[in-house]
């Protein structure tokens, strides 16, 4: 794996497959915005929740992939090119991966079953992990972009 997966992050919003959807979503918005966009005009056009959205924003902020601009004039814009903005890039800064496999691992529970099922669900995930990140690597934000209207 690269090395955005080993960095630890304080993201204070639930790491799931909803949450990356919405991350997303609001990269594509702010593609299509060309510009700044507050995170009140993303929430509602969006039909979300702004606080949640806020908690996605500061993790994309805190990777790199989106900035912050404080104040009346304010609001996120991407970082770089949409084009550079991989969706491997947004799935590994959310911690979707570990998540999984974190809830994976401790439904196993200590008994014989349990202790040998650990070692055999944690060569699935990272067979899984590796397949995913390939998959998402070879799409970006402007390719998101580009197919919608």
């Amino acid at each position: 794996m690269n090395n955005l997966s080993s960095k630890k992050s304080a993201i204070a919003c639930p790491s799931t497959f909803k949450t990356f959807s919405l991350a997303l979503q609001a990269l594509v918005v702010l593609e299509k915005q060309s510009g700044k966009c507050s995170s009140g005009d993303m929430a509602a056009l969006l039909h979300t929740d702004a606080t949640m959205l806020r908690r996605i924003l500061k993790a994309l902020v805190q990777e790199h992939i989106i900035e912050a601009r404080e104040g009346r004039d304010g609001g996120y814009r991407l970082f770089k090119n949409a084009s550079d903005i991989s969706l491997a890039e947004v799935y590994l800064a959310l911690r979707i991966h570990s998540t999984i496999a974190d809830s994976m691992i401790e439904a196993a529970r200590e008994n014989c079953v349990g202790g040998q099922m650990k070692n055999v669900f944690s060569e699935i995930m990272s067979e899984i992990e590796e397949s995913t990140l390939q998959v998402l690597k070879s799409h970006t934000i402007a390719d998101i972009a580009e197919k919608m209207i």
